[in-house]
């Protein structure tokens, strides 16, 4: 490695979400904010947490109920 052109590392990097989890990783930056983590991602908690623009989400599960439908026939 060269010297004096590598940023400083910290191995006990704080990063801190959204939802108020906080944990350490290790880093170039010393602090990380972030939006989403692995406590409040809907794809680990199993929780579904959708924000619907113009009634976008009813329409595709209407076509998707109607899909099922027919291929049970």
């Amino acid at each position: 490695m060269k010297a004096e052109i590598h940023p400083k590392y910290y191995t006990n990097a704080k990063v801190t979400c959204a939802c108020g989890n906080s944990f350490s990783v290790g880093s170039t930056a010393e602090k990380i904010e972030v939006e989403v983590c692995s406590a409040c991602h809907p794809f680990y908690t199993g929780n579904e947490k959708i924000i619907d623009t113009a009634g976008r989400v009813e329409k595709f599960k209407a076509r998707m109920a109607k899909a099922k439908t027919k291929k049970t026939k």
